[in-house]
């Protein structure tokens, strides 16, 4: 029997996505068989198809070809030798960082995230990567309280709008920086917007609030925005980068930038976030994955979907957010689940 996959075949645009077929065979030992139902589509997934300076030419730490696909929501349809953890047809969730643009995935059972069969799939994979983030960047980095005022820096995708629902929820005064066409969305959602293209977000902000921000959460990680960013902080505020370095001299420049910013005696901080961390501590991700879920059971919170693509149709929806007119999440979606 077989199953197909998207195959980065070489380094390039949505072009060198090809679909290709591949043998389905039982899960190893401690491993599972998942029917994927649904993966996400983000940056991530653009940097390793591109080949960006930063993973000098093997993406993400995988050499061409590879399946790009950050994660992944689907159904255990086999279990390996072995595995306790899970059971067949069992709704599960994968942050595989490569690997989610296919129909079927192999993974380790001991790395499975808990998804209930009662959500709606499309809403529920931006939880997995997108909205864990967000959570974790606001209450485990920058530990925010009610009451207190933040910057978004790239409020329009999809880990700004989480950011921005999850914001609103702890009670923060939100701005939002994206461009004019998406600042319905922002407002919508309760926040401020700036033009970063019309306006000077630095002026706007210490007009608006000359004491300074507690808080700014950058989804770029360039070193303007950075700097500037730590400009508009009061003292004892805290910025948080967790958005990927453009370069690898980016990446060791922030580095090193937070390292500088704690040494200096203005009381203001600055902290990288990456999902990296999964691998070594598993406990605070399934923690706030479970209140995640709770809060998308109980209307809490609702991802906001630009677009739903068949998942083969990679390619198409790599092609979409390239273009840089998406607000919130792309979604690939096993074709039966698409009207």
């Amino acid at each position: 029997m077989k199953y197909r996959s998207v195959v980065a075949t070489r380094l390039g645009p949505p072009e060198v996505l090809e679909i290709v077929e591949n043998d389905l065979r039982e899960p190893a030992a401690g491993e599972v068989r998942i029917r994927v139902l649904a993966a996400s589509v983000c940056r991530p997934d653009i940097s390793a198809r591109t080949g960006d300076a930063l993973y000098s030419g093997t993406p993400l730490g995988q050499k061409v070809p590879f399946v790009p696909g950050y994660s992944v929501i689907g159904t255990v349809e086999a279990i390996g030798e072995g595995v306790t953890e899970t059971a067949v047809v069992d709704r599960v969730g994968a942050l595989t960082v490569v690997g989610g643009y296919t129909e079927y995935l192999y993974w380790d059972a001991r790395r499975l995230i808990p998804v209930p069969t009662t959500l709606d799939l499309a809403e529920a994979m931006p939880l997995i990567l997108n909205y864990i983030v967000a959570y974790q960047v606001l209450h485990r980095s920058a530990k925010v309280k009610a009451g207190e005022k933040a910057l978004i820096v790239g409020a329009s995708g999809g880990i700004g709008t989480a950011l921005l629902q999850l914001g609103r929820l702890a009670g923060l005064t939100l701005y939002g920086l994206a461009s004019k066409s998406k600042h319905p969305i922002l407002t919508e959602m309760g926040a401020i917007p700036i033009d970063y293209r019309t306006q000077d977000f630095v002026d706007v902000i210490r007009q608006a609030e000359p004491e300074g921000l507690n808080y700014v959460f950058d989804g770029m990680s360039s070193r303007d925005y950075v700097e500037r960013g730590i400009e508009l902080l009061r003292r004892g505020g805290r910025m948080v980068s967790y958005g990927e370095p453009p370069s690898r001299s980016t990446l060791y420049w922030l580095l090193a930038r937070v390292a500088w910013t704690h040494l200096l005696p203005n009381g203001r901080t600055y902290k990288l976030y990456g999902t990296s961390f999964y691998t070594f501590n598993q406990r605070p991700f399934l923690e706030d994955w479970a209140t995640l879920v709770r809060l998308l059971e109980e209307g809490q919170i609702r991802p906001v979907i630009a677009a739903k693509f068949p998942l083969l149709e990679a390619a198409k929806a790599n092609e979409l957010l390239e273009s840089g007119t998406v607000v919130g999440n792309i979604v690939l979606l096993s074709p039966e689940l698409i009207p």
